[in-house]
């Protein structure tokens, strides 16, 4: 796989949630966080990984001789298969002998000329305000792909945003923050140690580069999601509110609820369900958060 060819996990079409109007959404792999409560823990990793979905393996047993590494097998008695993801280096043989789709990659490779045809396909719905939204996992984890997907939407007029969670490394990736029309930028709370211990990394790099980004007077919406023990503490919200207020190009600030949508996702990919998913943000929480925010003066809403 070369720098500008990467997998893409999810393209969605018609998005009214990932910036403003009509979007198209394409949701690239690989992210340098590791949220407890990451809704799409398949754009975490950078590989093409295997999706296996229990529910709908008819036991036929195709997958198990086939399989180079001896991962896939079936228990006597059992109805499905079992996949040993110790030994499963994702080949994906077993899928092209699954005919029921029990098995499936988790994502398809796209060159940029490719993922470029996908998007120009939906560019009569877009309207005045609708584009492309570049999210994933981290879109600047692939910057020279991103950077060129962003060049020819523009070349386009393809009204381009960016969905990152703001830890950016890169000169390459800095320019995809800089040019993009519309930043999507996610902030997971502001005490240093809770990011850490809820995301894997410190929030250091996350703010500056908003900060940045602000100073370039180009639009930003901000993403807050509302994680139980992690984020919705009133101090974190009221300090959350005081940065926001003192930026200059933020447009609205988007309140995303935790839910527990990805739990089958979790378990697609054979991995242990994080602790943290065993209760969602409770609905009459909402309206108090949604207040903090609306008190201070900001634009924001539930959802987005």
């Amino acid at each position: 796989m070369n720098a500008l060819s990467v997998p893409v996990f999810n393209i969605v079409h018609g998005s009214t949630v990932d910036g403003w109007g009509v979007r198209t959404t394409v949701f690239l792999k690989g992210c340098p966080l590791r949220c407890l409560w990451c809704c799409n823990p398949e754009g975490q990793k950078r590989a093409v990984e295997l999706k296996y979905t229990a529910e709908d393996c008819n036991g036929c047993g195709n997958c198990v001789p086939v399989c180079p590494k001896n991962a896939v097998r079936m228990e006597p008695g059992a109805a499905v298969a079992i996949i040993d993801r110790s030994l499963c280096d994702n080949c994906m043989i077993c899928v092209e002998h699954c005919y029921v789709g029990a098995l499936a990659p988790f994502a398809k490779i796209y060159s940029v000329d490719e993922l470029f045809r996908e998007i120009e396909k939906d560019q009569g719905y877009f309207g005045a305000d609708g584009g492309v939204t570049i999210g994933g996992g981290e879109a600047t984890q692939h910057a020279a792909f991103t950077h060129e997907l962003i060049r020819k939407c523009k070349k386009a007029y393809i009204h381009t945003a960016l969905d990152t969670c703001g830890h950016i490394e890169t000169e390459l990736g800095m320019k995809c923050l800089e040019e993009a029309d519309l930043v999507l930028y996610d902030l997971k709370g502001l005490e240093p140690e809770m990011h850490t211990m809820g995301t894997g990394l410190s929030n250091g790099l996350i703010l500056k580069n908003l900060l940045y980004r602000d100073s370039l007077e180009k639009e930003i919406i901000i993403r807050l999601p509302m994680i139980p023990g992690y984020t919705d503490s009133e101090d974190n919200l009221e300090k959350e509110a005081e940065l926001i207020g003192g930026l200059k190009s933020v447009k609205r600030i988007d309140i995303i609820p935790f839910h527990r949508y990805a739990e089958i996702k979790y378990r697609q990919l054979g991995w242990p369900l994080p602790y943290i998913f065993g209760e969602e943000f409770p609905q009459d929480r909402e309206q108090e958060v949604l207040d903090v925010f609306l008190k201070a003066g900001l634009p924001a809403q539930i959802g987005g």
